[in-house]
């Protein structure tokens, strides 16, 4: 099963941080692939210049290393998915989960998240 993380299941999953819902551990755990949006890593790196993610310097630092060892792999923004997120017709100001919800709808994927908000807009998501 392929799934995309949501930008706060993979920073949990990083930390181990006991947040991680049960069903989504073991659902990361048994996933043939685990997507990380190019947008999340953005999200990431903004917020922890801005000083909202203060711990997790190392992941900002070595990205690729820390996605690399958590079995991760980078999702592209490509043109469709911007298209799609800018074209989404139910209200969602979050440019991140707008991207987020249109990749998954997109690459057919469910959505690691406890954010109810996605299941408004007809993704799987799994918490």
């Amino acid at each position: 099963m392929r799934l995309l993380l949501d930008t706060h299941t993979l920073l949990w999953a990083v930390e181990a941080n006991t947040r991680l819902s049960r069903r989504a551990a073991e659902a990361l755990n048994a996933a043939s692939e685990k997507l990380v949006s190019s947008v999340t890593v953005y999200e990431i790196c903004l917020k922890h210049r801005l000083g909202k993610l203060p711990g997790f310097a190392a992941l900002v630092n070595q990205f690729e290393r820390v996605l690399q060892e958590t079995g991760c792999d980078v999702l592209p923004v490509t043109f469709a998915h911007a298209r799609e997120a800018g074209l989404l017709s139910i209200e969602q100001k979050d440019p991140f989960d707008r991207l987020l919800i249109a990749q998954a709808r997109i690459e057919g994927v469910p959505v690691v998240s406890n954010d109810k908000a996605f299941d408004a807009f007809g993704v799987e998501r799994i918490w």
